[in-house]
């Protein structure tokens, strides 16, 4: 198998004041080409931190990543934005679509950063929104959406530009037991049928049950990894 990240000691500290806080404790960590593999913990354990960190959204106090092999923590920031844009599909679980953008454009806005002509990026974008049960809804804003509808078109976004992983944080917090449901069916859809790796930040047990590999962590620190019996 690929190695696509890998962490080593990773540390995250804050300071206010004299007192440091530590949100991330000596972790290590791997990630495959093709896995569908949750980082699970309570709220504070540190799960969101890591995810933040693996992806360059933020720099480790302590510690090493590496995206392909290529060490990226002590990247500039213009750096670790293009590494990001080519590399890395982001869900939030604020779905952070663009307001005065419809379906369609938001899923294609990644492909427009990275300078995909305007009738590609479309095509690609439709076809995101195909795969995820949204064409139909291309022409509206994110406002005329629900919100699983509003997550489908984040998915669809993340899964346009064929990154080499799709890192998720708490995608299913804001929907319903329906509509999350729905939403990890073709999240695993992709993973099987397309190769599709996932990262996810979670402690929903709806979604923890369909993952292939659970990454516990507690107080910053990684306790254990399961691979729970798939449904």
């Amino acid at each position: 198998m690929t190695t696509l990240l890998r962490a080593h000691n990773l540390e995250k500290t804050y300071k206010i004041g004299e007192i440091e806080t530590y949100a991330l404790r000596g972790v290590d960590l791997e990630v495959q080409a093709g896995e569908f593999t949750a980082i699970a913990g309570p709220s504070g354990s540190g799960k969101s931190t890591l995810l933040h960190l693996l992806a360059g959204l933020d720099k480790p106090s302590k510690g090493e990543v590496y995206l392909h092999e290529e060490r990226i923590d002590t990247m500039s920031i213009a750096e670790l934005a293009n590494v990001r844009l080519a590399n890395f599909g982001f869900v939030f679980q604020a779905y952070n679509l663009i307001p005065v953008l419809n379906a369609l454009e938001n899923a294609a806005f990644v492909l427009e950063l990275q300078g995909v002509g305007r009738k590609a990026r479309e095509a690609k974008a439709r076809e995101a929104l195909e795969v995820l049960g949204m064409s139909q809804y291309a022409d509206r804003r994110p406002n005329q959406l629900s919100g699983g509808q509003q997550q489908r078109v984040a998915v669809a976004r993340a899964l346009a530009s064929n990154p080499s992983i799709i890192l998720a944080d708490e995608p299913t917090a804001n929907l319903d037991s329906t509509t999350g449901l729905a939403l990890i069916e073709h999240m695993k859809t992709l993973n099987i049928e397309q190769g599709v790796t996932f990262l996810f930040s979670t402690h929903d047990p709806r979604l923890l049950e369909h993952v292939k590999r659970i990454v516990r962590v507690e107080d910053g620190k990684v306790v254990r990894e399961d691979v729970p019996e798939l449904v």
